[in-house]
């Protein structure tokens, strides 16, 4: 089936999803965008044939779709939720879902009893960590104590990191600290800059407790972008350890023994597939197929995709809730609190919210 959405603004993320409906027309489709630029909008019909609207209003005159999506500013973010969801329409925010703690309490007021939200975090919808999220599930490396996240920022490696470890709503203990070094950072969201000149950048490590488990997080500026920074991802257990794509764990009480985690990616020296990717698999089970199987689809953009069609099915009642607002809420909670830590250098602990329950 078809998944329909509209999108509200007329920005990057706006145009992401235009290019995965482009490239996957019989999976997701844009009924339309909403912009109060006459001109943005213009230009998107021009380029991708899509219909532009003023208002939410107009859009729905004109067709109602499975959902909306809010790809909007963040100071903008919680308006365009209460706006969708007062109107009894699912909508997907984009994240941060309110830019503060107090936004994120007064959301929650408004829309979180209407069941109507979900939040556009994608990365444990990434291949890579999908699979890695099934082999903590699986109980391959025993009960997880603690994930080590180096890759990405905030919210986004907090729910990384809540989701490996499985832990929920209860409060947790943050402490951070940053550091200044020299780094060379040739490339950004820009392009390549031609400057290969080191400069300072900062990096920030914080320690999350969880009444038992850990996580920690390990992230310098523009880590997403600068080709010369590794990621990395640990995940310890109670019987074994997943570390990126290699995994140990006891096969009896004297012998450890070692898997990986294979991806088929075709279309890499002579197989003659279109480069793709296929399966990721685990000791010869696969353990994760990719759901857009010839599409030719990054990591990051599977994953979005994922998660436009997990939304679909929710908001049709055909599937679960992909990340609810109340999961959201938390992960932004916690990487509020790694940025207040960082700057008093004291450790923060944060409370049990009306999202909780």
């Amino acid at each position: 089936m078809t998944t329909t959405f509209g999108v509200i603004g007329s920005g990057r993320r706006t145009r992401f999803f235009l290019r995965l409906a482009k490239a996957m027309p019989d999976r997701l489709r844009v009924a339309g965008i909403v912009t109060r630029s006459t001109g943005r909008g213009a230009a998107i019909t021009a380029e991708w044939g899509v219909p532009a609207f003023g208002s939410i209003g107009e859009l729905l005159a004109h067709e109602r779709p499975d959902y909306l999506a809010a790809a909007v500013t963040w100071d903008a973010m919680p308006g365009a939720v209460r706006e969708v969801a007062a109107l009894g329409l699912p909508v997907l925010a984009e994240t941060p879902p309110a830019p503060d703690l107090a936004g994120l309490r007064s959301l929650w007021a408004d829309v979180g009893g209407t069941g109507l939200v979900q939040v556009a975090e994608q990365y444990l919808l990434m291949p890579g960590h999908a699979a890695r999220l099934a082999i903590v599930r699986d109980g391959v490396i025993g009960e997880p104590t603690s994930v080590q996240v180096s890759s990405t920022h905030f919210y986004h490696a907090v729910s990384m990191i809540r989701g490996l470890l499985g832990v929920g709503f209860e409060p947790a203990e943050v402490r951070a600290g940053a550091f200044e070094a020299p780094l060379a950072d040739p490339l950004t969201s820009a392009g390549w800059r031609g400057d290969g000149t080191p400069r300072q950048m900062s990096t920030t490590i914080a320690t999350i407790g969880f009444g038992g488990r850990m996580g920690l997080y390990d992230f310098t500026d523009n880590q997403w972008w600068n080709p010369l920074l590794s990621r990395r991802i640990v995940v310890r257990g109670s019987t074994g350890e997943l570390a990126d794509d290699r995994v140990v764990r006891l096969a009896d009480p004297v012998t450890p023994v070692e898997s990986r985690l294979i991806r088929r990616d075709t279309g890499v020296d002579l197989d003659l597939e279109a480069r793709d990717l296929r399966h990721i698999s685990f000791d010869g089970r696969v353990i994760y197929r990719n759901p857009f199987a010839g599409s030719g689809l990054s990591d990051d953009d599977i994953a979005v995709a994922d998660l436009l069609e997990r939304t679909g099915a929710w908001a049709r009642q055909e599937g679960p809730a992909p990340y609810p607002l109340a999961e959201a809420c938390q992960d932004h909670l916690i990487g509020l609190a790694i940025g207040e830590s960082t700057k008093t250098g004291g450790p923060v602990t944060t409370g049990t919210e009306s999202w909780a329950s």
